[in-house]
This record gives C-alpha cells, sequence and structure tokens, in this order.
C-alpha cells in the first residue's frame, strides 16, 4: 500500500530540517575557517566576503599541531589495536567455553560501564604517579599511560559487543574446521574472525573515535610533548586573543581521519553494530 502524500511530504519537511540542524554547524565552521580574524571576532557574516585559505596555514605554527597529530595517531592507533586483539581472545572464550566465573565476568565486564570515566581520573593519577616512584616506569605523562587510560574504556564495551557477535557466528563453522584439523586458535583465526570482520570493524572504530576524541584524562595524563589534538586545540586561545577562525580551520583538519574511516568502513560498521544483536 501507497504512502498518503501528506505523509510523504511531511517527511520530506522533517528530514530538510533534519539536515538543515546537522549541517548548520559544518557551514559555521567551513565559513568561519575561511574568514580574516577581524571578520570573525566581529558580527557574524552568513555569506563571507573575503574569503582567504590563510587560516589552514597558520595552524601549524600557531601551536605545535603536527606534533599533537602525530601523538593522537600513535595514542588512538595503539589503543585501537590492543582493545581489538584482547577483546578477540577475550569474547571467543566468553562466547564459545564454559568456565566458572564466566556469568561474573560478563556482568563485571558490562557494569564498568555505568561508572562515569571521571571517577577513575583521581586514582588513575595515583596509581600511575605511585608506579612511576616505585619503578621508575613513567606512565604520567607519557603515551603508554594515556593508551592504557584508553583501554579501561574501549576495552568492556568491545568484549562485550564481541560477545554478542560471535555467538551469532555458528558453532559448526568451530567444529567443521576443528575436524578438518585446525586447532582453537586456526579456528578462530581461519574461521571465526573472517566470518566477524564487520563486528571487529565496529569495535575498532569505536575504540579510535573514543580515543581520538577523549579531553579530560588527554588533558591530565600528558605533558606539552605527549599532549594530543583533543587538548592541543586550546592553545588557540591565549591571554591575549582568541584565534576562533584557526581554531575552525584546525578542528575540520582534524576531523579528516575520522570522517574518511567511517566513510571507507561504514559498510562493515553498520552491518556489525546490527548483526550481532539478533541471534
Amino acid at each position: 500500500m501507497a504512502s498518503p502524500r501528506s505523509f510523504i511530504w511531511a517527511r520530506r519537511v522533517f528530514l530538510t530540517l533534519l539536515a538543515g540542524f546537522v549541517l548548520l554547524p559544518v557551514y559555521v565552521m567551513v565559513s568561519s575557517s575561511l574568514k580574516p580574524l577581524e571578520d570573525v571576532s566581529g558580527k557574524f557574516q552568513w555569506i563571507p566576503t573575503g574569503l582567504t585559505i590563510r587560516p589552514y596555514f597558520d595552524i601549524w605554527g600557531t601551536v605545535p599541531l603536527g606534533r599533537y597529530f602525530v601523538n593522537s595517531l600513535i595514542v588512538a592507533g595503539s589503543a585501537t589495536v590492543l582493545s581489538v586483539i584482547i577483546a578477540v581472545f577475550a569474547a571467543y572464550a566468553v562466547s564459545r567455553y564454559t568456565f566458572r566465573g564466566k556469568r561474573v565476568f560478563t556482568v563485571t565486564v558490562l557494569s564498568t560501564q555505568m561508572f562515569p570515566g571521571i571517577l577513575f581520573l583521581l586514582p588513575l593519577f595515583l596509581i600511575y604517579v605511585n608506579i612511576g616512584e616505585a619503578t621508575g616506569i613513567a606512565l604520567f605523562g607519557s603515551r603508554g599511560g594515556l593508551i592504557l587510560t584508553y583501554l579501561t574504556f574501549s576495552l568492556p564495551f568491545s568484549i562485550w559487543m564481541l560477545i554478542g557477535y560471535f555467538e551469532s557466528v555458528p558453532r559448526e563453522l568451530d567444529e567443521a574446521a576443528m575436524v578438518d584439523g585446525c586447532g582453537p586458535l586456526k579456528a578462530l583465526f581461519r574461521v571465526v574472525v573472517p566470518a566477524a570482520i564487520p563486528g571487529i570493524v565496529a569495535v575498532a572504530v569505536y575504540a579510535f573515535m573514543t580515543a581520538w576524541g577523549e579531553v579530560l584524562f588527554a588533558s591530565v595524563m600528558t605533558t606539552e610533548t605527549t599532549r594530543t589534538l583533543a587538548v592541543g586545540l586550546q592553545g588557540y586561545s591565549t591571554q591575549n586573543d582568541v584565534y576562533w577562525n584557526q581554531i575552525m580551520a584546525a578542528s575540520l583538519v582534524v576531523s579528516i581521519p575520522v570522517v574518511a574511516g567511517f566513510l571507507l568502513l561504514q559498510r562493515y560498521l553498520v552491518a556489525g553494530l546490527t548483526a550481532g544483536a539478533v541471534k
């Protein structure tokens, strides 16, 4: 049965308004990044008069944006890789084997998502400082310490999500692989992992985006040399002035890796978020 014409027009109007609401901040960012500072600081103009790409060159000199970019790539990439590897093994063990404390483990993993991240800020700070004083391992102010911090947030959700996805993969595939001579690890990497690629991609995207845009822990757990992009963007605000055009330009530049990765992996991401929910 065809939809009523009024419903079709109402849907078009609603989607148009929704798209405008979403795209309006993007337009403001793009237009502001192409204006001189005096134009951005004054009354906002919807149609820019004097366009310039100078802010996109100045952002690299006002603050060490390149160093922040490298730090974010290393921290977010390492946290993503470690989160995916650990989550794959943990989720496979939970979904395929029965062991004592299995239910307690899964409930504990899920319950960690109930607490706000700020509750862990002071305990992690004290732990890192004490470990540094006792062993000489510099976790506070280092990339390694920040990677471990981000694992505490991304890993529980990654494990829980992959448990549901692995359970949707038929166990007969594992059994057939073992009949052909594969052990548990070979069955995991040759059969289960290829079948679970959409779910693994979804977990990787979640872990990367969590680490890439995190501000609270990065502002406390890093120093000038290990600072990430999310914190480094504050450098465009000084005591004398705020370089709004450079802030907008830098925000667009640092968004490119996340947006490009999302567009490239969108097909796998949607499949991974939905397939594991239905058994």
